[in-house]
């Protein structure tokens, strides 16, 4: 699935969707911590209920659009978890 990370938040939340299905999330963590894309997954792991060890980062390490892959999750479900969050 495809994030959208701001950085510097004043907590971390799911904001919305944007028209081509990307999920922004707002992080509360500084982009420069190493710690950032850790609190993503610990976040993301969160909303979806899945563990933390089933996800992984596939592109976008670095920068603010990431790839997140979700093992034994289709996008459709995972999506579905994430609107039901912003509810």
């Amino acid at each position: 699935m495809a994030v959208r990370v701001t950085p510097r938040a004043s907590r971390n939340e799911i904001v919305g969707l944007l028209n081509d299905g990307t999920i922004k999330v707002h992080l509360v963590s500084d982009p420069t911590d190493s710690t950032s894309n850790d609190e993503l997954l610990a976040f993301l792991s969160e909303v979806l209920g899945v563990p933390r060890s089933r996800m992984e980062i596939v592109a976008g390490e670095s920068g603010r659009d990431k790839l997140i892959s979700v093992l034994d999750m289709d996008v459709e479900t995972a999506h579905q978890r994430i609107v039901a969050h912003m509810d």
